[in-house]
């Protein structure tokens, strides 16, 4: 195909170097802030590509930023490169098969994301240097998006406050625009620590921790009832107190994820949380100690740049993929069930379709699927500057997040296609803002009106630090 874009040349210049980032980084699975290897791989990547580095981002040893031209806009686009704990897998086959019982893997495909954002500011770079147009493209690796906040943290140490628009993508079923929905999240601990004693010799003298926790569980399971609909609330374990039955449990505690889909109504949920939380210690004559681990906002939509992204989009058309990248895939479509496969659809407003096993077509805007339920820490980079992000098609329809099958479609064909075409998207878009004040003006016209109906409060208290993780051995050497 010929590129009727300038800035895709760019791309497709880069794009082998960038495709082995992506591999690279897929055979390295690090999960939140211990990105070690992975970071040092971007870090590597943007010196040879001639950008200048800032290391230990908001002072995250794994955070980087690279940045190249001058003056003008300042376009920021996120990469992401953490993968996930438990999701070990061989890559190309189309069964369960773990490289490491146990071990991480990028079931998520941010070994993707990171790589063709990258690709995408390389690209923008070499166009701003041979046009001679003002302005500066920004790539930042983020961390840690699986849980850990990183980029909540990184807008509050103001990482962004000079940037005036920021484009990002995520691995997908579908390929679009991606909708502005998400769910703030707070992730909170809850410790509570009572007196252990013989369960059995003189159960009266113990105060049970564990006790308290259950009695926890069962209130907030009575609070689900009194909640608005899209809200949730998940839990688990951190400390159960022991192995020992014939232990009064001293100690227990609890991680909560509370979820909201504004910031105000998340932080309402929490305070209702935590008040079920101190009932449980008073029921129990024991003490609760309540932390933020992380905590991110929900995602703020921008028409403006929507559009600007729509029609990068459908000047490129859809991605090419071959027969074996549909074979590949409508063997991984035999793992997985209807409802898996009917969901994909569902959830960008299309009717479930037989036989397709890739998507090689771009979602109309105008489109409305089921509301994602899941949080994100893009969604506080959108409060901070307007921020756009695009979905692309890198692994089966139906293919579910988090799981093996997205870890063995990392590293095929069909996924480098897609990380190569939504780079093209993603740099057209920078270019567009670079080139046109008027959509500049407009998108920041938008993003201004949805912070005057709700201000923005950085969910993460000033006194929490990131959960950092300790550099390993191999990786300081």
């Amino acid at each position: 195909m010929q590129n009727s874009e300038p800035v895709w040349d760019y791309v497709d210049e880069h794009s082998a170097d960038l495709i082995g980032l992506a591999d690279r980084v897929w055979g390295m699975p690090e999960t939140l802030y211990a990105e070690y290897r992975s970071c040092a791989e971007h870090t590597a990547m943007l010196r040879e590509k001639g950008f200048a580095v800032t290391e230990e981002v908001a002072g995250i040893p794994t955070a980087v930023m690279g940045e190249a031209g001058e003056g003008g806009p300042v376009i920021a686009i996120l990469g992401e490169y953490d993968a996930l704990p438990g999701l070990s897998q061989e890559a190309n086959i189309a069964e369960p098969k773990p490289i490491e019982a146990n071990g991480p893997g990028h079931g998520c495909g941010h070994n993707l994301l990171g790589s063709a954002a990258l690709l995408a500011a390389c690209a923008l770079k070499d166009w701003l240097a041979a046009t001679g147009t003002p302005g500066r493209v920004r790539y930042y690796g983020c961390p840690a998006e699986e849980g850990g906040a990183a980029k909540a943290f990184m807008v509050r140490d103001g990482a962004f406050d000079d940037v005036d628009a920021a484009i990002t993508w995520h691995p997908a079923a579908m390929t679009g625009v991606a909708k502005a929905q998400s769910l703030a999240n707070t992730r909170m601990d809850f410790e509570f620590t009572g007196r252990s004693s013989h369960a059995a010799a003189a159960p009266h003298l113990g105060r049970s921790a564990l006790d308290a926790a259950e009695l926890m569980n069962v209130g907030v399971q009575y609070l689900r009832e009194h909640v608005p609909q899209e809200s949730r609330i998940h839990y688990a374990y951190l400390n159960a107190g022991g192995t020992a039955p014939n232990v009064v449990q001293g100690k227990a505690k609890t991680r909560y994820a509370i979820r909201s889909t504004t910031l105000s109504g998340m932080f309402d949920l929490n305070a209702r949380v935590e008040k079920i939380a101190r009932g449980a210690a008073m029921m129990t004559e024991t003490s609760v100690d309540i932390s933020i681990m992380s905590a991110v906002s929900n995602m703020l939509g921008n028409k403006p740049l929507d559009e600007a992204m729509q029609k990068a989009f459908e000047a490129l058309g859809g991605i090419a993929f071959d027969e074996a990248d549909r074979k590949f895939a409508a063997e991984i479509q035999k793992t997985l069930t209807p409802a898996d496969i009917a969901a994909s659809y569902r959830s960008v407003g299309l009717e479930p379709r037989e036989g397709e096993p890739l998507c090689d077509y771009v979602l109309p805007l105008e489109l409305e699927g089921e509301k994602m339920m899941g949080s994100t820490d893009v969604a506080d980079v959108s409060w901070a500057v307007p921020t756009v992000q695009a979905h692309a098609a890198t692994h089966a329809i139906g293919t579910p997040g988090h799981s093996w099958q997205i870890v063995a479609q990392g590293k095929a064909p069909a996924a480098h296609k897609a990380m190569t075409y939504v780079s093209k998207v993603m740099a057209a878009t920078g270019r567009m803002l670079m080139e046109d004040e008027t959509l500049m003006a407009r998108v920041k016209k938008a993003h201004a009106e949805n912070l005057a109906r709700e201000p923005y409060v950085c969910p993460i208290p000033a006194d929490v630090k990131p959960p950092l993780q300790p550099r390993p051995a191999a990786a300081a050497e």
